[in-house]
């Protein structure tokens, strides 16, 4: 018993529907090469499923850009106008807007000033306001960050700090640390100068800081 004969129109299952262009593609595909074989033709195959996937083929003894231009050639139908004609206006619209940027950097600048009337001229007043306060804004974030950064540096610092005493000031390795190591050393000398320390038999101290 052969299959049934499928009527042929747009399969509304999107499961059912991707199943059968698959199918399908692939047999297009199939007689595409078959008839580059058997008939030294030149085939170029584009396809695009409802997903929006692309496939192609094209036969090894030509490019689809030349099967392009030859089908324009025969046909007469200019194929690539419309693209140029796109690319054309974009190209002038990129233009117009970097001769306003241009324009714009110059009266900032206060140059081609001329013609701008009250309202024009409020509005770069504006601008210029505006972007005053942003840069007064990253300014003063920068600052900031580096007063943080600062703090942190110092407390780092503070970390790692021993303070010690050494009874003679020549004697630099006879500090008594107050601390547990230490990566830097500070050495204050203090001369007593109170009656009462005299008397005691204190004489010159080095207060150091390490």
């Amino acid at each position: 018993m052969g299959r049934g004969k499928i009527e042929i129109k747009k399969i509304e299952n999107p499961t059912n529907r991707q199943v059968t262009y698959s199918k399908r593609r692939a047999g297009i595909m199939k007689k595409a090469k078959e008839i580059t074989v058997l008939c030294d033709a030149e085939v170029s195959l584009i396809m695009f499923s409802s997903t929006g996937k692309f496939s192609e083929y094209c036969s090894p003894s030509t490019e689809t850009k030349k099967v392009f231009d030859r089908y324009q050639q025969l046909s007469g139908i200019n194929l690539w106008s419309a693209q140029y004609e796109k690319m054309q206006n974009t190209l002038n619209h990129l233009k117009e807007i970097n001769h306003k940027l241009r324009r714009e950097v110059r009266q900032r600048m206060g140059e081609d000033l001329e013609g701008l009337d009250i309202k024009e001229l409020r509005g770069l007043e504006q601008n210029m306001d505006e972007a005053l306060k942003l840069v007064r804004n990253r300014k003063l974030k920068n600052s900031q960050e580096t007063h943080r950064n600062l703090m942190h540096e110092m407390e780092v610092v503070e970390d790692h700090t021993v303070f010690g005493f050494d009874d003679d000031s020549s004697n630099y390795e006879g500090v008594l640390a107050l601390a547990n190591g230490g990566s830097h050393m500070y050495a204050f000398r203090v001369q007593p100068s109170h009656p009462n320390l005299h008397e005691m038999g204190y004489g010159p101290h080095d207060l150091r800081l390490a």
